[in-house]
């Protein structure tokens, strides 16, 4: 992991929200950060930092995002079930 995604979620930033939107930050208050979907412009979209696994985003993660939707979520799902659990 790079120093910069070790850094907290900023305005400006991209992260992926709990419906793995990739959203543009617009804020960050306490434990909820807020945006607008980069799918869709959905907004305002919420979650929580501690509770909905917010991830930062890449550009490249967007543009794979936009290019097939179906199969990002796809994709995003098959990652989440077979991913390790955390202790």
């Amino acid at each position: 992991m790079t120093e910069d995604q070790q850094r907290p979620i900023q305005p400006g930033d991209i992260y992926e929200d709990c419906s793995f939107h990739p959203v543009l930050c617009t804020s960050v208050d306490g434990d909820e950060i807020g945006g607008i979907s980069l799918i869709d412009a959905t907004a305002p979209r919420a979650c929580s930092l501690s509770g909905c696994g917010v991830i930062r985003l890449s550009i490249a993660d967007v543009i794979s995002a936009r290019a097939n939707w179906p199969a990002y979520i796809t994709k995003r799902k098959a990652e989440i079930t077979t991913a390790p659990p955390t202790t």
